[in-house]
């Protein structure tokens, strides 16, 4: 039986208050006046020095409430202050008495945990009162403060129902603003069913994201779900200070607050533990948990061991310095911890030298060039060469084996005496992939650092969903017959032999091998590079998500295997675009794709630099006309970074569909360590890379982005049977033995699924029209919405798979988009139908009311394909005769509009009727032009409606128009004694009517902007 919420939260607080210094229980505080009142008895105990003896008095204490109201605003602005200088939060205090001055006063620090002046107590069933008529009061669960402030809001749903209710619930409470007051100061939510429970880093309510819910793990990596042990892990005292105050990151470019997930904060203290005894050693976590994060808190807490004098974070200038180099800074900006970037040796040189115990970036080539210079005769008995030498350095090194060789880390030990290690790599070596023989240098990953401190494999991160799993495909453009004349060709066996032999698998494997040993390749030319074009661009409109909202596509990295192949790869898909062979129902999707770049590294003194200089050049000059940049050869550093920063979308201005990319043409570059959650798909056209190399290209796919994101997807242009062999073993390698979790089920799995999917939606309602019939019957409704949404899963998974393509749903499958889009018209009836029966809060329904279709919806043909179309028809200026105009697609395709925005579709047809009826009048114009056009007109009148009616700022009402969020106040001038002279009302009630009537009419336009 499903324990009841009550009985949750009363075993919950009796778990949290059990125990030595642990949280008090305060069931008086339900109220935000009982809130503020608790919080000001803090600060007086807190401050008694400072204050002189006296009690606050209420005019300073509504200065008090005034500052903190203001640092609440959001999570991320709360937290700034919360990290303070040196991790104490102060609040300054003009005295009602002005002789005493200014004084801080003390509120938190992420320094006294357990003891000195913290304080810690929980409440439960706090109300958060409603705010208007048509407001209403809402009752947090659980919520636990330090020195008064909330800090940690946890919402309790009972095992009815799944944590999911929880998580929504806060979300709500949030976009209807009842994290108000002291409680725009929480820092972390816990959401929990009892039997599944999640943690999340708090945020506002557009932008908390499902994705980044995290399971607590052991330090062996084992989940921790039940609500009270969870409880014992992470909410106790210290665990609980500590993870707000010390395993907190502020991201200062995404201005966002950053918890660290378990197996991150284990990975510290396993390192703290080392570094206390004196010891190295590595941290194997997979690529795209997180490691960069994992490797600045790891640096920053060297620095808190007194036997440290200095660490130094090290990187490899050659790939992705300026991307973990912005990181760290963007995450030092608001820390306690100076993060000294070197531009120059003169830099790092003044930087170590120095008496501040500080943390330095630097590149693996400065600190080799630093320690030639003082290795050298001239200096290696100076004063600055012996306290080098001397330095107790901290050196980590993310990215471990990309970074620093063998070699180079003896050459740094020499120098640097005294100093520990601490690796960090998602592809360590070992025994089965070791480096070649050199002397007696280590050549395995823990030779070169010491023993693995804290192990967290891909597996693991599958399980816990830290990362994605891998779809892998394998479209080899040579067919066995072909394999078998090459292998005649190699001496492998005579055709016709080879041609009936069963194991065509080992056959493959064996040829290819030759292949790579006689060094010839049969890919290497146009015939194969074209047809792995043409499946890119017209046959993966599926993997790219072509059909999402603009801006939301997937983008793609094509991975080649040298400098010219890639030349090669740009040059044939710029041509492919040009000459018109991009699939119509490419383009219908998405008018503008793709979009190609291409990076690769660009030498001074080898054969062919010159050549590659122009060619770099010239497809900079593309990338130029593209986004209006002004790059050029000595800009290439720039350049890169720019190409970077579109394909992570982390900055507003790239999830513009305008400032995107969607296929980014490398040799190596942007296969280790680069973080671009929106890249969804590798294409691999290239011989088999080493074990490591492979997992660090895949991973480039995996990371979390959105709900429709499933798998990192791989596609694998050559040589299938070799790279078969060759991923297997690296997936085994790198999930600690085992890659059932890894890696996407196959085809005729997902295929057969997606069967079931249709035959119980039939079942239930044997056509659209059938669910009618489910309406008076709730357990019949709540059934089919189940099942549609199990379908709608379904569907969205099949269609990554290249087999897809060849497929159709009419003739394959039995149903078709058309019957899609009337069970999608019937799937929103009965969910409103149940949404009007539940209550409130969504205790009588078992299903997930709030889920978002991934798939399934109504086609949403591209606007600025539809104007490509209309453009065909418009006359040129000279054309002499114009003939009549007529084009059922056009039609259809408004039609298809209509659907989704009825308002622009108007527009739009209008303009098509009128072009139609008088084509002549229309010579020589941009049909995005004329309807733009049209547009303004139509808003502009509308406002001038607005203006005249309500006696307000055209100008500002037009501002507030294009820049209209629903969460945003709404301020323009107005003239109220104008309006008064013809009507009878308020001035309160003019100034709300005002904001009325804008927001409606901003809600009545926004489809015509909305293209």
């Amino acid at each position: 039986m499903a324990e009841l919420e009550a009985a949750m939260e009363k075993n919950l607080i009796a778990q949290l208050t059990t125990g030595i210094s642990q949280w008090t229980y305060r069931k008086d505080i339900t109220t935000e006046e009982a809130l503020w009142h608790n919080f000001r008895e803090k600060l007086n105990q807190n401050n008694q020095a400072v204050l002189d003896g006296e009690l606050l008095t209420d005019e300073e204490f509504g200065q008090i409430k005034n500052f903190m109201l203001e640092q609440a605003q959001t999570p991320y602005k709360a937290a700034l202050w919360l990290a303070g200088e040196n991790g104490e939060a102060v609040i300054p205090l003009v005295r009602e008495d002005a002789a005493k001055g200014t004084i801080h006063l003390f509120a938190v620090s992420s320094r006294e945990i357990a003891g000195g002046r913290s304080c810690y107590e929980v409440i439960n069933q706090y109300v958060s009162a409603k705010e208007g008529s048509g407001d209403r009061e809402r009752r947090f669960d659980v919520t636990l403060l330090i020195n008064g402030m909330p800090m940690i809001q946890i919402e309790l749903k009972n095992q009815n129902h799944p944590f999911m209710d929880a998580f929504r619930q806060i979300k709500k409470y949030k976009v209807q603003g009842k994290f108000k007051g002291l409680f725009g100061l929480v820092q972390m939510y816990v959401v929990t069913n009892g039997s599944n429970t999640r943690y999340i880093a708090a945020d506002t309510g557009d932008r908390l994201n499902e994705n980044f819910l995290t399971t607590w793990v052991d330090s062996s990596n084992h989940p921790v779900e039940n609500y009270l042990q969870f409880a014992r892990s992470v909410l106790r005292i210290p665990e609980a200070h500590q993870m707000i105050g010390f395993y907190s990151v502020l991201d200062a470019e995404r201005k966002k607050l950053l918890l660290l997930r378990p197996y991150q904060i284990h990975a510290i203290e396993a390192v703290k533990k080392a570094s206390g005894e004196g010891k190295s050693g590595f941290v194997w976590h997979t690529t795209g948990s997180g490691k960069t994060m994992t490797s600045y808190t790891v640096t920053k807490n060297l620095l808190t061991i007194p036997s440290v004098d200095k660490t130094i974070f090290l990187i490899d200038r050659k790939d992705l310095d300026q991307q973990t180099s912005t990181s760290f800074k963007a995450y030092a900006e608001n820390d306690a911890v100076d993060i000294e970037d070197t531009q120059n040796i003169g830099e790092l040189v003044r930087k170590l030298y120095s008496n501040d115990r500080i943390a330095i970036i630097t590149t693996i080539q400065k600190l080799q060039i630093l320690i030639k210079r003082y290795s050298s005769e001239a200096k290696k008995d100076s004063t600055k060469t012996k306290k080098f030498h001397g330095l107790r350095i901290g050196f980590v090194v993310d990215e471990c084996h990309r970074t620093v060789t063998p070699e180079t880390q003896r050459m740094i030990m020499n120098f640097f005496e005294s100093s520990l290690w601490y690796g960090f790599t998602g592809t360590p070596i070992f025994k089965e992939n070791m480096r070649a023989r050199k002397g007696d240098l280590p050549r395995t990953t823990e030779g070169m650092f010491g023993p693995c401190l804290h192990k967290y494999t891909i597996r693991e991160a599958l399980h816990n969903k830290a990362v994605l799993g891998f779809q892998i495909e394998y479209k080899d453009t040579i067919s066995y017959e072909q394999i078998c004349v090459i292998g005649e060709q190699m001496g492998v066996g005579k055709k016709h032999e080879l041609l009936v032999n069963e194991d065509r698998s080992k056959v493959t494997y064996t040829v290819m091998r030759e292949v790579k040993v006689q060094d010839t390749d049969p890919y290497a030319n146009d015939i194969h590079r074209m047809e792995v074009i043409d499946f890119i661009i017209n046959k993966c409109a599926g993997k790219f998500r072509l059909s999402a909202e603009r801006g939301d596509a997937y983008e793609a990295i094509l991975t080649v295997k040298s400098i010219s192949d890639a030349q090669c790869y740009y040059r044939l898909m710029k041509q492919f675009v040009a000459e018109g062979k991009v699939a119509e129902h490419v383009r219908s999707k998405l008018n503008d794709f793709p979009r190609i770049a291409i990076t690769h590294t660009v030498t001074e003194n080898d054969d062919d630099s010159i050549q590659n200089q122009q060619f770099m050049l010239e497809a900079m000059q593309d990338y130029n006309a593209m986004f209006g940049t002004n790059y050029g050869l000595d800009s290439q550093r720039a350049y890169n970074t720019d190409l970077n920063d579109r394909l992570a979308r982390k900055k507003g201005q790239y999830r513009l569909r305008e400032n995107q990319l969607d296929i980014v043409i490398v040799v190596d570059r942007l296969l280790t360590g680069f973080d671009a959650p929106p890249c969804g798909i590798l294409f691999v056209d290239r011989p088999p890379m080493s074990y490591q190399n492979i997992i660090q290209a895949f991973s480039r796919t995996n990371r979390l982005y959105d709900r429709s994101k499933k798998y990192g997807m791989i596609v694998i242009f050559q040589r299938a049977e070799e790279y078969r062999k060759a991923v297997d073993e690296a997936l085994w390698l790198y999930s600690n033995g085992g890659t059932n979790d890894v890696s996407a089920p196959p085809f005729a799995e997902i295929e057969q699924e997606f069967t079931e999917a249709i035959s119980e939606i039939r079942k239930l309602a044997p056509a659209p029209e059938a669910v009618d019939n489910l309406l008076n019957d709730r357990a019949a409704m709540a059934k089919f919405v189940k099942q549609f949404q199990k379908l709608d899963k379904s569907f969205g998974e099949i269609q990554v798979y290249m087999e897809w393509a060849d497929k159709d749903l009419e003739r394959d499958y039995g149903i078709s988009h058309q019957d899609f889009d009337d069970y999608l018209g019937k799937y929103q009836n009965v969910l409103e139908a149940l949404k009007r029966s539940r209550d409130d809060d969504g205790d009588d329904v078992t299903i997930d009311i709030e889920y978002e279709l991934e798939t399934i919806r109504i086609e949403i043909i591209d606007y600025r394909y539809l104007m490509s179309l209309i453009q065909r028809h418009i006359p040129d200026e000279d054309q002499i005769i114009v003939e009549a105009v007529h084009d059922e697609n056009i039609e259809k395709y408004i039609d298809q509009l209509a659907e989704s925005n009825p308002g622009l579709a108007a527009v739009i047809r209008q303009f098509w009727e009128d072009m139609k009826a008088h084509p002549e009048a229309y010579k020589g114009m941009d049909a995005m032009n004329v309807i733009e056009q049209r547009i303004d007109n139509i808003i502009n009148q509308q406002v001038d409606m607005l203006v005249k009616e309500w006696c307000v700022k055209k100008n500002e009402v037009l501002f507030v128009l294009e820049n209209y969020k629903k969460s945003a106040p709404i301020v323009v001038g107005n003239d109220y004694e104008k309006f008064k002279q013809t009507h009878n009302m308020s001035k309160l009630m003019y100034k709300r009517k005002v904001k009325e009537a804008i927001a409606a009419l901003a809600e009545k336009i926004k489809p015509l902007l909305d293209k």
